[in-house]
């Protein structure tokens, strides 16, 4: 999946996986990860997704990773915030309170540019990426954030009847990208309402990956 693809999507406001509220998902299950106030939650390609909102609203800090201006203007604006906008190392690093977002490539990320991660939440990276460039994903993402214990959301669905993404990634793929580092515990599985674009019938996993 090249870059010109997520900012080409975003440039013709084709964002379908844009939620227009907080993933009620999220809202039910997250306080499972059994947080202290003040953690600081990576959120990796996260767009501008209201589920930032949600968390500053927890009580939680926030630092997510995104290759478009576009949508992290518009996240900002959203959250009715003013950036202090600097450059570092690759990235345009997006700056408030309780809140950091780096524009840039997430494989260019490093730990010393993210600092201090006490948990991941993933709606939208994992199944964005196709099969080829997932579990080179996953093992940058525990690398970067130490093995931080992990909000996980994918999809399930015949890809033979449409591609990704979202990509259907299933329980045999999660456990190959992530069980040499975490203990994977199944929590849900809900249908997605209309299905996949309104007619492909999916469910949503959700998983706790905890080291």
């Amino acid at each position: 999946m090249e870059e010109d693809f997520w900012h080409d999507r975003w440039q013709n406001n084709q964002i379908g996986f844009h939620e227009t509220k907080p993933n009620p998902i999220l809202v039910q299950h997250f306080h499972k990860l059994d947080l202290k106030d003040q953690s600081r939650i990576f959120v990796p390609l996260c767009g501008k997704t209201l589920d930032i909102q949600w968390l500053l609203s927890q009580g939680y800090r926030v630092v997510g990773v995104e290759l478009s201006d576009i949508a992290i203007e518009q996240l900002f604006d959203g959250l009715g915030l003013v950036p202090e906008i600097k450059q570092t190392e690759a990235f345009k690093h997006y700056q408030a309170k309780n809140i950091d977002i780096f524009v840039g490539n997430f494989f260019d990320l490093t730990s010393s540019i993210l600092g201090r991660v006490d948990a991941i939440y993933d709606r939208a990276a994992l199944v964005a990426l196709p099969e080829d460039m997932r579990k080179k994903y996953a093992k940058h993402l525990i690398e970067i954030t130490h093995k931080a214990p992990y909000l996980l959301l994918t999809y399930s669905y015949d890809q033979s009847l449409t591609n990704g993404p979202p990509f259907s990634v299933d329980e045999q793929m999660v456990q190959n990208y992530y069980s040499a580092h975490y203990s994977i515990n199944f929590l849900d599985e809900v249908p997605v309402p209309n299905g996949l674009r309104g007619q492909f019938p999916s469910t949503q996993s959700v998983w706790i990956l905890k080291p």
